[in-house]
Protein backbone atom coordinates (compact mmCIF):
# COMPACT_ATOMS: atom_id res chain seq x y z
CA UNK A 1 0.00 0.00 0.00
CA UNK A 2 0.94 3.44 -0.23
CA UNK A 3 0.82 6.95 1.07
CA UNK A 4 -1.15 9.61 -1.62
CA UNK A 5 -0.56 13.02 -1.97
CA UNK A 6 -3.74 14.81 0.05
CA UNK A 7 -6.02 17.16 -2.28
CA UNK A 8 -6.25 20.57 -1.84
CA UNK A 9 -8.98 22.58 -1.41
CA UNK A 10 -9.55 24.75 -4.48
CA UNK A 11 -9.85 20.90 -6.57
CA UNK A 12 -13.15 19.69 -8.10
CA UNK A 13 -12.60 16.60 -6.86
CA UNK A 14 -13.09 17.74 -3.16
CA UNK A 15 -16.82 19.44 -4.58
CA UNK A 16 -18.22 16.20 -6.34
CA UNK A 17 -20.51 13.80 -4.90
CA UNK A 18 -19.14 10.51 -4.66
CA UNK A 19 -20.53 6.76 -6.17
CA UNK A 20 -21.37 3.99 -4.36
CA UNK A 21 -19.35 1.04 -3.48
CA UNK A 22 -20.73 -1.47 -5.74
CA UNK A 23 -18.28 -4.44 -4.78
CA UNK A 24 -15.60 -4.63 -2.08
CA UNK A 25 -13.49 -5.86 -4.44
CA UNK A 26 -10.09 -5.91 -3.91
CA UNK A 27 -9.43 -2.37 -5.44
CA UNK A 28 -11.27 -0.96 -2.66
CA UNK A 29 -9.07 -2.77 -0.27
CA UNK A 30 -6.36 -1.10 -1.10
CA UNK A 31 -7.90 2.03 -1.23
CA UNK A 32 -9.01 1.29 2.35
CA UNK A 33 -5.12 0.47 2.63
CA UNK A 34 -3.77 3.71 0.83
CA UNK A 35 -6.38 5.97 3.22
CA UNK A 36 -5.19 4.40 6.02
CA UNK A 37 -1.60 4.85 5.17
CA UNK A 38 -2.28 8.33 4.18
CA UNK A 39 -3.57 9.92 7.38
CA UNK A 40 -1.16 8.48 9.65
CA UNK A 41 1.67 9.68 7.66
CA UNK A 42 -0.28 12.95 7.47
CA UNK A 43 -1.35 12.62 11.54
CA UNK A 44 -4.54 12.67 10.39
CA UNK A 45 -7.58 11.99 12.73
CA UNK A 46 -9.99 10.85 9.69
CA UNK A 47 -9.37 11.27 5.37
CA UNK A 48 -12.01 10.39 2.78
CA UNK A 49 -11.67 8.95 -0.34
CA UNK A 50 -11.90 11.81 -2.27
CA UNK A 51 -9.26 13.70 -0.54
CA UNK A 52 -6.79 11.28 -2.47
CA UNK A 53 -8.66 12.08 -5.87
CA UNK A 54 -11.10 9.06 -5.60
CA UNK A 55 -15.09 10.12 -5.68
CA UNK A 56 -15.87 6.76 -3.80
CA UNK A 57 -18.26 6.75 -0.37
CA UNK A 58 -15.18 5.24 1.46
CA UNK A 59 -13.67 6.95 4.63
CA UNK A 60 -11.46 6.11 7.19
CA UNK A 61 -11.33 7.27 11.11
CA UNK A 62 -9.15 6.57 13.92
CA UNK A 63 -9.78 8.21 17.29
CA UNK A 64 -6.73 6.59 19.63
CA UNK A 65 -5.17 9.12 21.79
CA UNK A 66 -2.26 9.39 23.50
CA UNK A 67 -0.87 5.73 24.72
CA UNK A 68 -3.81 3.70 23.23
CA UNK A 69 -3.01 1.14 20.59
CA UNK A 70 -3.88 2.56 17.05
CA UNK A 71 -8.02 1.49 16.22
CA UNK A 72 -8.64 2.26 12.55
CA UNK A 73 -12.39 2.38 11.67
CA UNK A 74 -13.23 1.56 7.97
CA UNK A 75 -16.72 3.18 6.52
CA UNK A 76 -17.91 2.27 2.91
CA UNK A 77 -21.26 3.49 2.10
CA UNK A 78 -21.76 5.17 5.06
CA UNK A 79 -25.38 6.47 6.27
CA UNK A 80 -26.25 8.32 9.16
CA UNK A 81 -29.24 7.29 10.34
CA UNK A 82 -29.86 9.68 13.62
CA UNK A 83 -28.38 12.95 14.17
CA UNK A 84 -29.51 15.25 17.62
CA UNK A 85 -27.91 17.77 19.57
CA UNK A 86 -25.12 20.43 18.83
CA UNK A 87 -21.78 21.30 19.75
CA UNK A 88 -19.24 23.93 18.37
CA UNK A 89 -16.27 22.31 17.08
CA UNK A 90 -13.03 23.63 16.06
CA UNK A 91 -11.91 21.89 13.34
CA UNK A 92 -9.25 21.51 10.79
CA UNK A 93 -8.77 19.64 7.79
CA UNK A 94 -6.20 17.81 5.82
CA UNK A 95 -7.37 19.50 2.28
CA UNK A 96 -6.59 23.26 4.20
CA UNK A 97 -3.09 22.72 6.04
CA UNK A 98 -2.93 24.29 9.14
CA UNK A 99 -6.11 26.41 8.91
CA UNK A 100 -8.75 26.08 11.67
CA UNK A 101 -12.32 27.66 12.04
CA UNK A 102 -15.29 27.09 14.11
CA UNK A 103 -18.25 25.03 12.62
CA UNK A 104 -21.26 23.69 13.43
CA UNK A 105 -22.03 19.81 14.18
CA UNK A 106 -24.56 17.84 15.36
CA UNK A 107 -23.32 16.37 19.24
CA UNK A 108 -25.03 12.47 18.89
CA UNK A 109 -24.40 11.19 15.32
CA UNK A 110 -25.63 7.03 14.96
CA UNK A 111 -24.17 6.11 11.57
CA UNK A 112 -24.34 2.39 9.75
CA UNK A 113 -21.57 1.54 7.22
CA UNK A 114 -19.45 -1.72 5.65
CA UNK A 115 -16.66 -2.52 6.76
CA UNK A 116 -13.45 -3.65 4.51
CA UNK A 117 -14.44 -7.42 4.20
CA UNK A 118 -18.25 -6.33 3.48
CA UNK A 119 -19.41 -7.02 6.85
CA UNK A 120 -22.29 -4.55 8.00
CA UNK A 121 -21.99 -2.50 11.80
CA UNK A 122 -23.62 0.71 13.18
CA UNK A 123 -21.69 2.63 15.59
CA UNK A 124 -22.97 5.85 17.60
CA UNK A 125 -20.79 8.91 18.76
CA UNK A 126 -22.15 10.56 21.52
CA UNK A 127 -22.18 14.16 23.66
CA UNK A 128 -19.90 15.95 20.96
CA UNK A 129 -17.28 13.66 21.27
CA UNK A 130 -14.44 13.63 18.68
CA UNK A 131 -15.46 10.26 16.73
CA UNK A 132 -19.18 11.89 16.51
CA UNK A 133 -17.57 15.24 15.41
CA UNK A 134 -15.26 12.99 12.66
CA UNK A 135 -18.14 10.59 11.15
CA UNK A 136 -19.86 13.83 10.54
CA UNK A 137 -16.80 15.50 8.93
CA UNK A 138 -15.82 12.60 6.56
CA UNK A 139 -19.46 12.05 5.13
CA UNK A 140 -19.78 15.57 4.30
CA UNK A 141 -16.62 14.90 2.03
CA UNK A 142 -18.61 12.20 0.29
CA UNK A 143 -20.92 14.39 -0.19
CA UNK A 144 -18.69 17.38 -1.63
CA UNK A 145 -18.88 18.96 1.30
CA UNK A 146 -16.68 20.51 3.33
CA UNK A 147 -16.47 22.10 7.17
CA UNK A 148 -16.19 25.15 6.07
CA UNK A 149 -19.56 24.98 4.98
CA UNK A 150 -20.74 24.69 8.19
CA UNK A 151 -18.91 27.98 9.44
CA UNK A 152 -19.86 29.53 12.70
CA UNK A 153 -18.47 32.84 11.31
CA UNK A 154 -18.14 33.47 7.98
CA UNK A 155 -15.66 36.71 8.40
CA UNK A 156 -13.42 34.75 10.33
CA UNK A 157 -13.33 31.78 8.49
CA UNK A 158 -12.19 33.90 5.62
CA UNK A 159 -9.48 35.71 7.20
CA UNK A 160 -7.98 32.36 8.67
CA UNK A 161 -8.28 30.95 4.97
CA UNK A 162 -6.19 34.24 3.93
CA UNK A 163 -3.73 33.82 6.58
CA UNK A 164 -2.63 30.61 5.19
CA UNK A 165 -3.25 31.61 1.36
CA UNK A 166 -6.61 29.98 0.79
CA UNK A 167 -9.34 30.99 -0.96
CA UNK A 168 -12.69 32.57 0.59
CA UNK A 169 -15.65 30.42 1.90
CA UNK A 170 -17.84 30.25 -1.01
CA UNK A 171 -20.68 31.97 0.19
CA UNK A 172 -22.89 29.73 -1.53
CA UNK A 173 -21.86 26.54 -0.12
CA UNK A 174 -22.61 28.07 3.14
CA UNK A 175 -25.37 25.37 5.11
CA UNK A 176 -28.72 26.53 6.34
CA UNK A 177 -28.88 24.96 9.62
CA UNK A 178 -31.52 26.83 11.46
CA UNK A 179 -31.38 24.14 14.40
CA UNK A 180 -28.03 23.92 14.86
CA UNK A 181 -28.14 27.97 15.19
CA UNK A 182 -30.52 28.43 17.62
CA UNK A 183 -29.16 25.31 19.95
CA UNK A 184 -25.81 27.41 19.66
CA UNK A 185 -26.81 30.50 20.43
CA UNK A 186 -25.95 30.25 24.02
CA UNK A 187 -22.93 28.65 22.85
CA UNK A 188 -19.49 30.45 22.21
CA UNK A 189 -17.41 29.94 19.27
CA UNK A 190 -13.53 28.25 19.83
CA UNK A 191 -14.54 27.31 23.27
CA UNK A 192 -10.58 26.16 23.58
CA UNK A 193 -11.04 22.47 22.27
CA UNK A 194 -7.72 20.70 20.89
CA UNK A 195 -8.99 17.92 19.30
CA UNK A 196 -9.71 18.49 15.50
CA UNK A 197 -12.10 16.44 13.42
CA UNK A 198 -9.70 15.47 10.28
CA UNK A 199 -6.33 17.85 11.58
CA UNK A 200 -3.55 17.47 13.37
CA UNK A 201 -4.21 16.17 17.01
CA UNK A 202 -0.74 16.85 18.95
CA UNK A 203 -1.76 13.72 21.28
CA UNK A 204 -1.09 11.31 18.26
CA UNK A 205 1.79 13.33 16.84
CA UNK A 206 4.54 10.62 18.42
CA UNK A 207 2.40 7.55 17.47
CA UNK A 208 0.54 8.43 14.26
CA UNK A 209 3.13 9.19 12.09
CA UNK A 210 4.44 5.99 9.58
Amino acid sequence: MSIKKVVKYGDETLRRPSKEVSKISKKIQTLVHDLLDTMYAKNGVGLAAPQIGENLRVFVIDVSTGNQPLHPMVFINPKIIKKSGAVSSYEGCLSFPDAYTDVKRYANVMVKALDIHGKPFTIEGKDGSLLARAIQHEFDHLDGVLFIDHCRNRFEADKILSEHGLAPVEGDRILDEPELDKALESIPANPGETVLPEGQNSQKEDEKVD
